[in-house]
């Protein structure tokens, strides 16, 4: 088995820098108790003024006069990181979390990926839309990824005597091992893990108990290691938060995309899609501002949920500022991909049918799109009407025309050929518009297909009352 870690070095940051546009601000979070608070984690911009993890607040504000503060929410930081396993789910059935990294079993997924430089490298790539930053690396079982990541990003290794090799010379105290060992075996001068590996067993269980050599075997993959594989919920429910209020839909688009994309990073990872989600816009006080976002099918592109939700949103007036903006999904239907034609002809950047759709329903309201039904009237100009919603599915295509006249008219021109015919149709007399016609398919002599009638047992005066595309 080969076993990929994507270690998380700075997630809490990343989770707060990725709900704010781009800034060179420096920008700090902030933990502990009030009368010692320090600094959880730093931005770049306030890394470069001196400012470090573990930090006392009063010190960083005594070097630096004016910075961002956040406070670091640990219940943010998991979902994050949950965020991160539903995503890395969508690559492989086995997914575990350990301390900020996710891990993923990836023997199965090369077949389809590619090999490993390719599906790192997408990973990357997916890593640095998502905004988070990261270490990867590859071996045989997933501590010893979890631990070489943290020492090689990039590192790979694919099978047990190289990843021997490669975790020998890895310190002690990187090594991630239990803090009572990791804090007395340098003391006895075992400084490597190559040093710990040669040392008795029976003597390291003696010493500082199973739990040590239990790690041991399962850095070597003599052991497996116990990991409770991640499964994505039913249910998607994301929320950001920011210091300011926000008085103008147009100054919500920002988080609305990341959310949006967030949902879709989602639903790429269980293979589902999502049909009906709505956004909760909170304010300083009363009840939240509710939006309902509905498509007519379940999708699950990025691009078209924030066109839904933009529509939408921008046809919604405030009663109030909004402080922070909620995104649930409940409704998770199955996720059927649109048929593409091998040979497609439409232009690199057409926008597909069913985005189309979608951004007109949300830009001019739920009654725009419209779409012709079957009726039971056999009359011709009654036989469909007009209705919003979704178009019709398992119904019986009928040998009518595409293009039906508002009322018949004589046909004209050089005489005809008929393709197919007669249909009769002898109806309406419940309501006083019986009628009683011969239908005919025909080819006119300018090679147009058409749709005519005539009266019963008759041909040639011709009645055109539509044509065929």
């Amino acid at each position: 088995m080969s076993w990929a870690c994507i270690l998380l070095p700075q997630l809490a940051l990343d989770g707060v820098l990725r709900r704010r546009p781009p800034a060179d601000e420096p920008l700090v979070l902030v933990s502990g108790p009030a009368q010692v608070r320090i600094v959880h984690a730093a931005n770049a911009s306030a890394r470069a003024a001196g400012l470090y993890r573990g930090q006392r607040l009063a010190a960083a504000q005594a070097l630096l006069s004016q910075f961002a503060m956040v406070e670091h929410d640990p219940g943010e930081e998991a979902r994050w990181h949950r965020l991160l396993a539903a995503w890395a789910y969508r690559y492989s059935g086995e997914v575990g979390l350990f301390a900020h990294a996710v891990v993923l079993e990836v023997s199965r997924s090369l077949n389809l990926f590619g090999p490993w430089p390719h599906f790192e490298a997408l990973l990357r790539d997916d890593l640095k839309e998502l905004g988070f930053r990261h270490r990867i690396a590859l071996a045989p079982t997933p501590h010893a990824a979890y631990v070489l990541a943290g020492v090689h990003d990039g590192m790979a290794v694919m099978t047990p005597d190289a990843l021997r090799r490669a975790l020998s010379p890895i310190d002690i105290a990187r090594a991630r091992l239990p803090a009572d060992a990791a804090q007395a075996l340098p003391a006895m001068g075992i400084r490597t893990l190559g040093q710990l590996f040669a040392l008795p067993r029976a003597g390291l269980q003696r010493r500082f108990g199973g739990e040590l050599v239990a790690l041991l075997d399962r850095l070597a993959g003599d052991e497996p290691t116990p990991m409770e594989s991640y499964r994505p919920p039913d249910t998607f429910e994301q929320r950001m938060e920011w210091t300011h209020e926000i008085e103008h839909v147009e100054a919500l688009v920002f988080p609305l995309r990341r959310l949006t994309g967030d949902l879709a990073v989602y639903l790429a990872g269980r293979d589902g899609g999502v049909q009906r989600f709505e956004l909760e816009l909170e304010h300083r006080s009363g009840p939240p501002t509710c939006v309902s976002v509905g498509m007519l099918a379940a999708g699950r592109d990025a691009a078209l949920l924030f066109d839904c939700a933009r529509g939408r949103l921008e046809r919604q007036a405030l009663p109030q500022a909004v402080v922070a903006m909620r995104l649930v999904a409940r409704e998770l239907p199955p996720f059927v991909p649109a048929g593409r034609d091998l040979f497609d002809t439409r232009p690199a950047h057409a926008v597909p049918l069913d985005q189309l759709r979608e951004r007109l329903r949300a830009r001019l309201g739920e009654s725009s799109i419209q779409h012709l039904r079957r009726t039971l009237d056999p009359r011709p100009e009654l036989a469909q009407t007009a209705a919003p919603g979704a178009s019709p599915t398992g119904m019986q295509v009928l040998p009518r025309p595409t293009w039906l006249l508002e009322s018949p008219q004589p046909l004209r021109g050089p005489p005809t050929t008929i393709l197919a015919g007669p249909e009769r149709i002898e109806t309406g007399w419940w309501d006083g518009g019986d009628m009683r016609r011969d239908y005919y398919v025909v080819r006119t002599g300018q090679g147009q297909c058409a749709w005519v009638f005539c009266a019963p047992g008759e041909q040639g005066a011709w009645m055109l009352h539509g044509w065929f595309a």
